[in-house]
């Protein structure tokens, strides 16, 4: 049987007997008032421990540390308490650490009859008093001394602190605390329903991360203060073990899934976010070791690295400029006070232990809470206000825009405008012309009856007639080409009419099956849409041609809307557009120009052979133009024959 014993030449010195009476209401037990005996066998029974070999063993509190230094090893708590006078109350003796694991109270020390068995690792109903703490009932008498042994049992370092307290003050401080807690808890529950309401209106994911965070929280505060035990999974103690495990490493992780993302770190810091990330992952991967193997009782340091670098990215997102990250230190910097207080009690430091260090945790969340959610709602301003600008950045832009195509309309309005007052002055023109020419006709009938008199009139009337038609030819020549649209425009504004090759290609797909589709493969005339822009897929075969395919376009190197106006600038010169110019309008290579340029020179001399070329046709009949080329097998239907074969 190990036992701790200190084997000194004196015997260890006794503890004080503390002393209650009438009109004291609670007292809380200082370390040297009780005695501890640790028994590394965990066999010891309440005779053994009262004989005087094991009873010289007791040590007083306040030469030991307050906590449990060896996790499995059983100790012994003895309490002598003096009642002096006659007591008008009962007195109860409240064990603060709610985390022990196995307890055993005897009110007498004569026998272990009326013990009272409980502890962590059993279910609520096995407490006399269903209270989040431990609380056990003194037989004390006036006058008289009693002696209370306590029998404990933890697995994890738990603290001796303890108190003892009547009714009447008991009551009242079971009334307040509750209050407390239950606001406590109440302000989570609104800041959950109220941010879980935000991110189904919205959708914006911050606030779904904010709302895991403030249950994992709840959840270790739940497992820590005994609430959670008391009233939500009172007969389940493997599950409240598994909750008090557990709950901070959960904490941890959707604290650094929601910090990151408030702080846009990813976003701000892209350089260090992958390494709190890796680092936080890392410390989750070590506490869930060291919490279902190693048990080392070390492990909440491995919370201060990946918190510490969290608490860091958001200095310098805030030394970067974003203003909610202020919020975001404050807060925090309240939590890591209070985490600090509670450091010291599980390190068995216990000088600023008071009722408001103890609790200084909850408040410090109640304030983080309430601060955090205003900075994501300032966060979440910001970004409205930024969208915002934006979006008025984008209607100036649409407005100008708008303004510059009704520029453009009433631009070609008026052309039409010009166009068709130049058509109908042509018309009347026209129309004099031919009023004149039937005259001239009838002059002509007539002088020809006369030319049957005179050969020698004949020959001079002849002559007029001629240099009449030659005028005529000539004047109707004239009119025909003024009625040819022969405005040159620049790129800008050819741009508009054709902005992009969607509609360059959908103007040239309309012009090249105009008089409809036909398959050039098997002569099918049914069409569906290919993978490109404006191409029609053969239903029967299954042969793609594109847009551009047997016309002048096919092949083309560069822009489908510079080759529009390439042609277009060519087509209206009659050719004599030169490449130099060509090169500088467009913005292209001399010598890709120059190429182009034959191309279409070629096709103009091949559309002016053509039979059915008009002189005055519009310049787009070019386009069709297939260059004597044969199309080339479209990728898609490449890919379609390797997959039959």
């Amino acid at each position: 049987m190990l036992l701790t014993a200190r084997n000194t030449m004196a015997a260890p010195r006794a503890a004080d007997t503390l002393k209650v009476q009438a009109g004291l209401e609670e007292v809380f037990i200082e370390p040297a008032f009780y005695s501890v005996l640790e028994d590394r066998s965990g066999q010891l029974t309440l005779a053994d421990v009262q004989e005087p070999a094991y009873a010289a063993q007791f040590v007083p509190g306040d030469q030991l540390p307050t906590t449990m230094e060896h996790q499995g090893a059983t100790y012994w708590l003895r309490l002598i308490i003096r009642a002096k006078g006659p007591l008008a109350q009962h007195w109860y003796l409240e064990l603060l650490d709610s985390h022990i694991n196995d307890i055993v109270f005897f009110p007498l020390t004569d026998s272990e009859r009326g013990a009272v068995h409980t502890g962590a690792d059993y279910r609520l109903t096995s407490r006399k008093f269903p209270y989040k703490n431990f609380l056990f009932r003194l037989p004390l008498e006036s006058d008289q001394t009693h002696t209370y042994y306590l029998r404990l049992d933890s697995n994890s370092k738990t603290s001796f602190l303890s108190r003892l307290r009547t009714e009447q003050p008991l009551a009242v401080h079971f009334q307040t605390e509750y209050g407390l807690l239950g606001g406590f808890y109440g302000v989570l529950l609104i800041m959950v329903v109220y941010n879980l309401c935000l991110y189904l209106f919205i959708g914006e994911q911050t606030y779904l991360r904010y709302v895991l965070y403030v249950l994992s929280c709840s959840l270790v505060f739940l497992s820590e203060d005994g609430l959670g035990f008391q009233y939500l999974w009172p007969d389940f103690p493997a599950l409240n073990q598994l909750v008090i495990a557990l709950s901070p490493i959960l904490l941890l992780f959707t604290f650094s899934y929601y910090a990151r993302q408030f702080l846009d770190s990813p976003q701000r810091l892209p350089n260090y976010d992958p390494w709190v990330r890796r680092v936080v992952l890392i410390s989750v991967g070590v506490l869930l070791l060291d919490t279902v193997w190693l048990h080392s009782g070390w492990g909440f340091w491995f919370y201060l690295l990946p918190y510490g670098m969290l608490y860091y990215v958001a200095i310098l997102v805030w030394r970067g400029g974003f203003r909610p990250a202020r919020f975001f230190l404050l807060a925090h910097a309240l939590v890591a006070i209070s985490v600090c207080f509670l450091i010291l009690r599980k390190l068995g430091i216990n000088t600023f232990t008071t009722t408001a260090t103890v609790y200084s945790m909850n408040a410090a969340f109640v304030i983080e809470v309430v601060v955090l959610s205003y900075a994501l709602g300032e966060k979440i301003k910001g970004i409205k206000d930024a969208t915002i600008r934006a979006q008025d950045k984008l209607v100036k832009q649409l407005r100008k825009k708008h303004q510059t195509q009704h520029l453009l309309v009433e631009q070609l309005r008026q052309n039409q405008e010009l166009k068709d007052q130049l058509n109908t002055e042509l018309e009347a023109l026209v129309a004099r012309r031919t009023e004149e020419l039937r005259q001239q006709s009838e002059t002509i009938a007539a002088q020809n009856r006369e030319l049957l008199q005179a050969n020698g009139l004949l020959a001079l009337q002849s002559a007029a007639i001629e240099k009449l038609n030659i005028d005529l030819r000539h004047d109707l020549q004239q009119a025909q080409e003024a009625r040819v649209l022969s405005k040159e425009v620049d790129f800008g504004e050819f741009s508009q009419i054709y902005p992009d090759k969607d509609a360059c290609l959908r103007y040239l797909a309309e012009l090249k099956w105009k008089n409809g589709y036909q398959c050039r493969r098997c002569g099918h005339e049914k069409y569906c849409d290919g993978r490109e822009l404006h191409s029609r897929r053969c239903t029967r075969c299954r042969y793609v041609e594109s847009a551009t395919a047997y016309t002048l376009l096919q092949k083309c190197k560069f822009s489908t809307v510079k080759a529009f106006y390439a042609v277009f600038l060519l087509y209206t010169h009659n050719g004599s557009y030169s490449s130099q110019e060509l090169s500088r309008v467009l913005n292209l290579r001399q010598g890709t120009c120059w190429s182009f340029s034959q191309k279409v020179l070629e096709a103009m001399r091949r559309r002016e052979q053509a039979p059915d070329f008009e002189e005055n046709e519009s310049w787009t009949h070019v386009l069709l133009d297939a260059s004597g080329e044969t199309a080339e097998e479209p990728v898609e239907e490449q890919d379609e024959q390797r997959d039959l074969s």
